[in-house]
């Protein structure tokens, strides 16, 4: 009785101390690494927030697998996580993933092409209303079974949901730049301490946050930002930073709208067409917004990228402007001044967009110019090859053909328009000679001296003939002089070089002549074989080669050489006519004679 009461006391000690080890193990967890990993590996590297979502649910399936913690077989019945359920890590990454799920499924609604209309609105805010539930359920449990670091970034991570909730409503600014503001000095506290990787992750969170609690102090009225000042806070990325740069094109689209009801005419080349549209002159508003950016005095320090981002955006907003404009035209009926002005601001717009497709294609030619002329340091590095420079000059000439053909299609020109079309022909020119230089680039690869020589002098005649026109105009510019200059230069060196080296090749064909037929052999003997498997049995040498190189393996010849054999001997019989061979009749068989034979003679 005694050993079974002691049996009984050591059974209920062991139980309290699993339980007391059960309620001091605390997890740990790195939030905004495993946040930050996940979401750059699965979709938000390139904003994909619906490839996000489900790698999200497909992550909370193989969790809930694994934990055995589904919710029934048939019957759907919910199952909650409490203090006294989570026994693993993983019941927190369970809470944590729901929060990132319903954020990504809000962000995804946000990032609709024409924008959430209001039933996707109210779906939105519920998902980040889901998330914020989430997320201070994550802190709460953290704040349980988590270490002290956990525990800051799950109450940093909930701040920052409550933060883009209240964000998003546009309403209680106070109380969403304290979220914000509590959230960065989490993470601005947490960037001193652990290894460099989790340090760099908190200080580009903080960087992210920084924008959202600008404008923040924007909107509350303690900072005086303007909105160029809100557009370089903008040109950020991050995940974070996607509602705030929804905010703020919806912010520039406002003020757009308001600056576009003062604005009642379009200038071009001296003429002055009417706007009336109000979708017409927003389009035409922004892009002029966006050219400014691109022609400033900060435009030499954008990298090549970046302008080329900003003309798609210029290319997207005219595109708009000129398909409001022809829907204009299909219901303006018969008046004839509208259709008149319509027409005519119709042109104005297809030829500022020429234009600016030409200086587009200007900035691609320079960028391959600059990976024509630089030397092959890294292997991985791609140099241009001339016909891409070809192509590229093909596309130019044919933009300013069509430029020129759509300015010049009215019966009435003013001199700007006259100046254009002249512009347009010296340019057509200068991109013709430029196309002739790097044809013939092409062809001296080719190793065909007298064609890229013909077209080195060609291109040089084209280039003067351009610059002579170009000095004779009233405003000639200086920049495409210069390399009008340069590109005479470089065609009269390269005329030279390959004059020269054709008149080498053509003095070493006879040499090259008489030493080929001195090395023919009619059994080719001299071409060295390597030896195959089966003839070097005897060595050992591999005949496969090294895994990484490209060497055919020499197991045996294939085709199979070709052999020598003995022909049959030709027997020329010539004493067949001299021969008296004996008589072979009494071997004959004889025919019997009867009396019916003799009838049927």
């Amino acid at each position: 009785m005694a050993k079974k009461d002691e049996a009984t006391v050591m059974e209920l000690d062991g139980d309290k101390l699993a339980a007391a080890e059960q309620i001091i193990t605390k997890f740990p967890i790195n939030v905004l690494q495993l946040v930050k990993s996940a979401q750059m590996q699965h979709g938000l590297r390139h904003r994909d927030y619906t490839r996000y979502r489900r790698y999200c649910t497909a992550r909370l399936r193989r969790l809930y697998k694994s934990l055995k913690f589904t919710h029934g077989r048939g019957k759907y019945s919910r199952k909650t996580i409490t203090e006294s359920t989570i026994t693993d890590v993983r019941f927190l990454h369970i809470v944590l993933y729901m929060a990132e799920r319903a954020w990504s499924h809000a962000m995804e609604k946000k990032q609709l092409p024409d924008g959430p209309n209001s039933r996707q609105r109210i779906h939105l805010l519920g998902r980040l209303r889901k998330a914020v539930k989430w997320a201070t359920l994550f802190a709460q449990l953290c704040a349980a079974k988590g270490d002290s670091r956990t525990s800051l970034e799950a109450e940093a991570y909930a701040s920052y949901m409550k933060g883009s909730l209240l964000f998003e409503q546009d309403q209680n600014w106070q109380s969403a730049l304290m979220n914000f503001k509590n959230a960065r000095a989490v993470y601005e506290e947490l960037g001193k301490y652990g290894n460099i990787e989790n340090q760099v992750l908190c200080r580009e969170r903080v960087e992210e946050l920084e924008p959202s609690i600008r404008y923040c102090l924007h909107k509350v009225g303690e900072s005086n930002l303007q909105t160029s000042e809100l557009m370089d806070i903008g040109e950020l990325e991050g995940p974070a930073l996607d509602l705030f740069k929804s905010k703020l094109e919806a912010v520039m689209a406002e003020a757009r709208s308001q600056q576009a009801a003062s604005m009642t005419e379009f200038y071009w080349l001296g003429h002055r067409f009417p706007v009336n549209n109000a979708k017409t002159r927003v389009s035409i508003l922004k892009a002029q917004e966006l050219e400014k950016d691109l022609h400033g005095s900060a435009s030499d320090s954008l990298p090549a990228e970046k302008k080329l981002a900003m003309f798609d955006k210029i290319f997207s907003a005219y595109h708009d402007a000129r398909s409001c404009i022809r829907n204009d035209l299909a219901t303006a009926g018969n008046a004839e001044n509208v259709k008149d002005d319509l027409n005519g601001l119709d042109k104005a717009v297809s030829a500022v967009l020429g234009q600016r497709t030409i200086e587009r294609n200007q900035l691609l030619v320079a960028i391959a110019k600059s990976k024509f002329t630089k030397q092959r340091d890294d292997k991985g590095d791609k140099v241009t090859k001339p016909e891409e420079l070809v192509r590229l000059y093909d596309l130019l000439i044919q933009n300013t053909s069509d430029l020129s053909d759509l300015v010049s299609s009215g019966r009435d020109r003013n001199p700007e328009e006259v100046a254009l079309v002249e512009e347009c022909v010296i340019k057509g020119t200068v991109f013709r000679a430029e196309r002739c230089f790097y044809l013939a680039k092409s062809y001296s690869s080719a190793g065909k001296r007298a064609e890229a020589y013909l077209l080195f002098c060609h291109a040089r005649s084209l280039g003067d003939t351009a610059l002579e026109k170009l000095q004779m105009t009233s405003n000639p510019d200086q920049t495409l002089i210069k390399d009008l200059k340069v590109l005479s230069d470089n065609c009269r060196s390269n005329s030279c070089i390959e004059h020269a080296a054709g008149i080498m090749e053509e003095e070493k064909i006879p040499e090259k002549l008489s030493k080929g037929v001195s090395t023919i052999s009619l059994t080719g003997q001299e071409k060295k074989v390597d030896k195959v498997l089966l003839e070097m049995l005897d060595v050992y040498e591999s005949a496969v080669g090294d895994h990484n190189s490209k060497v055919v393996p020499r197991i045996e010849r294939f085709p199979p050489p070709f052999q020598a054999v003995p022909c049959n001997p030709i027997v020329l019989d010539i004493a067949y006519s001299s021969i008296e061979f004996p008589s072979l009749e009494n071997r004959m068989k004889k025919d019997k004679k009867g009396i019916f034979s003799r009838l049927w003679r």
